[in-house]
């Protein structure tokens, strides 16, 4: 079979059926069951916060746990805008983390709690980073063990971050409510007391969860992308550790010199850590736009798609740009189009890269040709902006412009025999060859 990908002017689609977006498979089920798991959770956070602290106190400590968890989901999408995780495992980890694994965590401490006469002090440093830990972290596994969703180590951060907030945010409703009755602080009660515990959890370490789950998701990143099988098992162990022991610090470090030590383990090594962390997700950004142009280069090279393209392609403010422009000229269905287009070729490119450096899964050059199917299929119900780029080799002056010509019809070359008519190889080609 011959297909080319680019073989129509944009805008050409009259009489073409229009692509059905790819949703997954079970959405339905997923949604409904995180819908119902979310909305028994939300009336327990509520139950349990008013029987500790009234109505009044309720109200104050679910409005004070509120405010940061927007910005810190913000944040963690602003690190996915390149490969969109779909929405409704957005909202699996942030419920598994703000209903399944918080209720998980208390129902074993306090079985614990019953059956072993564990001191005040072996409860917070000890068992609650081994329990909590495991209870956020299985979310990671359940999620990055499906292969087919990872494309790099900002999945791992990703789904550790947004499970960290969920956690955090029932949690934060949990202590801001028994701070606000006097249980938690002896010396103070009331809005002040709430508001204090508030500025500690929410303000000054609102990433602190979801810092420690990131080793996990990190591990977890590395066991379904390595060849080497030692490391499959022993990177999720390594990150469990390394999360238990980021969280035993902090909670340990409570009870060390009346305070003191807490400012010391947060000031002096979660602060910079964090910085590190930080630094490594922006790097991880930028080098995944740079994996993003150099495999939609060599795409354009082959004919799977213009090289004017890429420039609509790579640059979050150029995507949205250009969608803005469709949204103008053509609608809103020509910006569903272009964002479904932008979303096939940044997938592919991702996993086409993966497969040119060895690191994909078995199917990985399959998964490349049904990205390139889906390109195809959206292609002639695009609507991109007028841009003037100049064709390397082209005479000075000489600009293509809008609408972009069709590309010479190109087969799947270079990932099967010249027409397309062999079967795929599992053989990747090498970057910059052209078939």
């Amino acid at each position: 079979m011959s297909w080319s990908v680019a073989p129509a002017p944009f805008g050409s689609a009259q009489g073409l059926p229009r692509p059905q977006l790819d949703h997954g498979r079970r959405r339905t089920a997923l949604i409904w069951g995180l819908s119902v798991l979310g909305a028994v959770g939300a009336v327990g956070v509520v139950v349990l916060a008013v029987v500790a602290a009234g109505v009044g106190g309720a109200v104050l400590a679910v409005c004070l746990a509120a405010i940061p968890a927007p910005l810190l989901v913000a944040a963690y999408l602003c690190l996915d805008r390149y490969e969109p995780e779909p929405r409704r495992f957005v909202a699996a980890a942030l419920v598994w983390g703000a209903v399944v694994s918080t209720g998980a965590a208390v129902a074993v401490q306090f079985v614990l709690d019953q059956v072993a006469d564990f001191s005040y002090s072996t409860l917070v440093a000890v068992v609650a980073p081994v329990v909590e830990e495991f209870t956020k972290g299985l979310l990671c596994v359940l999620v990055l063990v499906r292969r087919r969703r990872v494309a790099g180590i900002l999945d791992g951060i990703f789904y550790a971050g947004l499970v960290g907030v969920g956690f955090a945010f029932t949690e934060n409703v949990l202590y801001q409510s028994r701070a606000y009755a006097g249980s938690l602080i002896p010396e103070i009660d009331g809005a002040f007391a709430a508001t204090n515990v508030f500025a500690l959890r929410g303000l000054a370490s609102p990433f602190a969860h979801s810092m420690f789950t990131t080793a996990i998701g990190v591990g977890m990143w590395i066991a379904v992308t390595t060849r080497r099988r030692w490391l499959r098992v022993a990177a999720p162990l390594l990150g469990y550790a390394i999360a238990v022991g980021l969280h035993a610090a902090w909670n340990g470090s409570t009870l060390l010199w009346e305070g003191f030590g807490f400012l010391l383990v947060y000031a002096g090594f979660m602060v910079p850590l964090f910085g590190v962390l930080l630094y490594v997700a922006m790097r991880a950004v930028t080098r995944q736009a740079e994996l993003v142009r150099a495999a939609l280069s060599d795409a354009a090279g082959r004919g799977w798609l213009h090289p004017a393209e890429i420039h609509w392609l790579v640059r979050y403010g150029d995507r949205a740009a250009a969608r803005r422009f469709a949204g103008k000229v053509a609608g809103k269905p020509a910006v569903t189009a272009l964002l479904a287009y932008q979303r096939a070729a940044t997938e592919m490119a991702l996993m086409h890269a993966r497969v040119l450096r060895g690191r994909a899964p078995s199917d990985g050059v399959r998964r490349v040709e049904a990205h390139l199917r889906r390109m195809h299929s959206w292609r002639p119900f695009l609507v991109l902006p007028p841009i003037q780029w100049s064709a390397p080799g082209s005479a000075p002056g000489h600009t293509w412009g809008r609408p972009l010509p069709a590309v010479a019809p190109a087969s799947m070359a270079a990932y099967g025999a010249p027409g397309g008519t062999d079967p795929p190889s599992d053989r990747p080609p090498r970057l910059g060859s052209h078939g």
